[in-house]
């Protein structure tokens, strides 16, 4: 039986807001049917702290009747990258790229997922970058997304591979502020930040006092990204459709709204 009978699937990504104190077992809950109601085929998480809350999420979803994999490389501090996908898509090989947290373990190394649906194979980059807006934090992302950079540089220009590459996550980065990381992240060109240009008037990161911003990335690789489904980058507004107001969901399932957009498979 095909496990994609359908024409497109969805990637999203979302940050759980697990923080120093990790994700308590009512966040969790509140999580899992969050995810429900998302339902993408691939889900990028940051902030998975403890590691055993993926397994939590999985479980959960899993006594909902949706069954998905997982894989998460351990950190080597308390917060966490994990991609969920469901039953059916490959995955090749996963890696935590070696030098992503610029050898300091107070950061996080970028996670590396070789993924294909039907069709469709790309290569899944899931970041959650140096956060904060002083100069000396902004200099420590423009040397994480340099290091990253250099890695989509080779993979695409240097290897030459007819691939295409999703880079998603916790930026940490704001459009038109931050310009010097996307720059670096980038790299010479070769991405698309979809979430730039098409969500300029959105927000992913809600604060309870001040003004919220963009600071979620989604971006692909100029070539080889003719499965995206253009225009269908959004914001999921998981709060509304769990009917709850901006603080309550805040409160209770995470700081921050998923990115989902739709790529073809077939």
């Amino acid at each position: 039986m095909d496990a994609f009978p359908q024409s497109t699937a969805r990637i999203a990504a979302w940050n759980l807001a697990g923080g120093r104190f990790g994700i308590r077992p009512d966040r969790r809950e509140e999580q899992v049917r969050g995810l429900e109601y998302l339902d993408a085929e691939v889900v990028a998480l940051v902030e998975v702290n403890p590691p055993d809350a993926l397994e939590t999420l999985k479980k959960g979803l899993t006594d909902r009747g949706v069954e998905y994999d997982s894989v998460l490389v351990p950190q080597e501090n308390d917060l966490h990258i994990g991609v969920l996908f469901k039953k059916g898509i490959e995955v090749k090989k996963h890696f935590l790229l070696d030098g992503s947290d610029l050898g300091d373990s107070a950061y996080r190394k970028a996670l590396v997922v070789d993924m294909k649906i039907r069709k469709f194979t790309f290569k899944l980059i899931v970041v959650h970058l140096k956060s904060s807006r002083p100069r000396a934090n902004q200099k420590i992302r423009d040397d994480q997304c340099k290091f990253i950079g250099k890695f989509i540089h080779q993979e695409l220009v240097e290897k030459k591979r007819r691939k295409t590459i999703l880079l998603v996550g916790d930026f940490n980065m704001i459009p038109g502020k931050d310009v010097s990381n996307f720059h670096y992240l980038g790299g010479d060109d070769l991405m698309d930040f979809l979430s730039s240009w098409d969500l300029q008037a959105r927000f992913s990161h809600i604060k309870s006092k001040g003004r919220a911003n963009l600071l979620d990335g989604f971006a692909i690789s100029r070539t080889y990204s003719t499965r995206y489904v253009r225009g269908s980058l959004r914001l999921f507004p998981m709060h509304w459709t769990m009917k709850m107001g901006r603080e309550e969901y805040r409160k209770k399932v995470s700081d921050h709204l998923p990115f989902v957009a739709t790529f073809r498979i077939r």
